[in-house]
């Protein structure tokens, strides 16, 4: 069951969000060649202390039918590693590396949820364009949804800006509801046709996250429980917005 947030949480999502923008901001400053994963994600830690009345929402969260607890605050995923990457001390960054970050912020007890994908040092041609060819497909998907639209409507964008491009959709993974927990109703798609799925009211807030990879985008889950990485080990890229629709239509939360 979808569950839909008052104008009073919206607000609070609002304020959480712009923290979360900000600390990943700051983050993304912090990816160079010789950083480890585990540096990354202290120093996202101590953003969060600084920030006052944020935690992180990541750490502990347990999905149904994990077994053990995320450890971190911060996901970090490289080349293949499409999602949910968990930092090491001594896991360190390379140059040419494709480097997800993405982190969910808790305020009030409501939750956002926001990734983005860097090049880390001297990255290829290809790889700076499904860096880009990612973020031009979450654009065009949010810019695809309104009031009395359909959450289908999000990923038949994403799948023209992939083909266009040339590359994959990670179909297996995609977006959600999110606020009161990290993850919610509704299911969103990155591959779908306009008009699918349920219709978009106001109060609706949910986590948009289009996955690409160079290849082909099936995927598979490694034994930590958590990193999921592409099968053929192509690299892959993914950005992610929190967004609500209210009265005056789409809101992206997760910007400042």
């Amino acid at each position: 069951m979808i569950k839909y947030k008052t104008p009073e949480e919206i607000e609070i999502l609002r304020e959480c969000g712009r923290i979360n923008d900000k600390i990943l901001k700051e983050v993304i400053k912090k990816v160079k060649p010789g950083v480890s994963t585990g540096e990354l994600n202290t120093y996202a830690e101590k953003l969060i202390d600084e920030a006052g009345g944020t935690v992180a929402a990541f750490l502990g969260y347990t999905p149904k039918g994990i077994k053990n607890p995320y450890p971190a605050s911060l996901c970090v995923s490289i080349n293949e590693e499409v999602v949910h990457g968990i930092p090491s001390d001594k896991r360190f960054l390379n140059d040419g590396d494709i480097v997800t970050l993405d982190l969910g912020i808790s305020l009030n007890g409501l939750i956002t949820d926001h990734a983005i994908t860097v090049p880390c040092g001297d990255v290829d041609m290809i790889g700076l364009k499904l860096i880009r060819a990612t973020e031009v497909a979450l654009n065009a998907g949010i810019a695809a949804l309104r009031l009395g639209g359909h959450i289908g409507d999000f990923g038949a964008e994403v799948m023209k800006v992939a083909d266009k491009n040339g590359f994959s959709i990670v179909e297996d993974l995609s977006g959600h509801g999110v606020g009161y927990s990290v993850h919610e109703e509704p299911f969103v798609p990155n591959a779908s046709a306009a008009g699918e799925g349920p219709e978009i009211r106001e109060g609706l807030v949910i986590a948009v996250e289009p996955m690409l990879s160079e290849k082909k985008g099936g995927v598979k889950c490694l034994s930590d429980e958590y990193t999921y990485i592409t099968k053929d080990k192509s690299r892959s890229a993914h950005f992610e917005h929190t967004i609500a629709f209210t009265k005056k239509g789409v809101e992206i939360l997760t910007k400042i």
